[in-house]
């Protein structure tokens, strides 16, 4: 099934019924909204949000039976708020049926394309970011026994005011070859070397739909950062990719440096953009998570993303995705070494495991 089949109303729902899961009902049993009392009284806004303590876990959603996670809308206090690198301390994790391994693991804000630990607005089709933090992911995810989403703190302080929603059906008829959703988060933190390539992706057996990618970058090195091409390793490639981009800013939909114009006096200005399919939609050379007294920084963060949901890239066997660290002067190419995350959306029938990294700690996490 596609992207679109799971989006479609058009035909009668069946045995499906729709639910819906958050602080007010947490289960998404039928009838059991809206119970918990307030000092405005009975069934008056009464358990709204949570909090995790550090260490913490909690259970966002734990759903028996077959369904579809159709909609999912969190926000957390970030910034100075609550403590710097709130959205990076903060563990989106998903499994789907029996598997042990969890088929997303994924820090919070990267999981919404808000790396380095601060806001972004997106305005794409399957995540959108609105004012102020409400974070949308709108990728089915379908499972035949069961689901489970948890949310881990491994914020050094109390988070408190975690909102969130996990909008969904049940009784839906899935067949053998029902994909499943999942994500995983990736960083190279400045530590290749020369001419090696960041891994986005890679340990995929299987067949499936490669989806998206969301990739934050902080340039360790002046000049431009960004002519790394994006390489897809297919079924029986080995040494050379089936498919590649032409250039990091290309592949994320842009072109010439996400600027306003080619030049060099005046200095040109950064443009960030947002849409349905590809993005830039952070830039900054400022720290505005509260973790130093100083906002001005001597390195340029860059956070961008790329849906491939008109044109998935398909593989039957095996599947790996890099990005070069290329960048270029006025003397040509050369090779760097920047500080790279980034995110890999993917879909494969439910049956199929992969064994993949477990998730960097928290110290690994935040900046060197």
């Amino acid at each position: 099934m596609t992207f679109a089949d799971w989006n479609a109303v058009t035909k009668a729902p069946g045995r499906q019924r729709s639910r819906s899961i958050n602080a007010e009902n947490p289960t998404g049993a039928p009838g059991m909204a809206a119970r918990t009392a307030s000092a405005l009284g009975p069934s008056r806004k009464g358990r709204p949000a949570i909090g995790l303590e550090p260490g913490e876990t909690a259970v966002l959603a734990e759903i028996d039976g077959s369904g579809v996670i159709r909609h999912i809308w969190m926000t957390v206090p970030s910034g100075t708020a609550a403590g710097p690198w709130v959205l990076r301390d903060l563990v989106l994790r998903m499994w789907w049926d029996d598997a042990e391994q969890p088929a997303v693991e994924v820090p919070l804000g990267d999981f919404f394309c808000n790396g380095f630990g601060q806001r972004a607005l997106v305005t794409s089709v399957p995540i959108v970011v609105a004012p102020t933090g409400g974070m949308n992911c709108y990728f089915p995810m379908p499972f035949r026994r069961r689901a489970r989403i948890e949310l881990t703190s491994e914020h050094p302080g109390q988070v408190g005011g975690i909102y969130y929603q996990i909008d969904y059906t049940v009784g839906d008829e899935l067949g053998d070859d029902t994909a499943a959703f999942r994500a995983q988060w990736r960083r190279s933190n400045g530590s290749t070397a020369p001419a090696e390539d960041h891994v986005i992706l890679d340990g995929i057996s299987g067949s499936g739909h490669y989806v998206g990618t969301y990739i934050g970058l902080t340039a360790l090195e002046r000049y431009w950062w960004g002519e790394g091409e994006v390489k897809f390793y297919l079924d029986d490639d080995d040494a050379y990719p089936t498919q590649c981009s032409t250039g990091l800013e290309d592949y994320a939909g842009g072109a010439w440096a996400f600027q306003d114009a080619l030049r060099v006096d005046p200095p040109p200005v950064a443009l960030t953009f947002s849409a349905p399919y590809c993005g830039y939609p952070f830039y900054s050379a400022e720290d505005r998570t509260g973790a130093s007294p100083f906002l001005t920084s001597t390195l340029q963060s860059h956070g961008m993303y790329r849906w491939h949901l008109p044109d998935p890239v398909i593989f039957h066997s095996t599947l790996k995705v890099t990005l070069q660290q290329i960048g270029a002067w006025d003397h040509g190419h050369f090779e760097r070494a920047d500080d790279i995350s980034t995110v890999a959306y993917w879909y494969q029938p439910l049956a199929d495991a992969n064994v993949l990294p477990a998730l960097p700690p928290t110290a690994q996490r935040r900046p060197r």
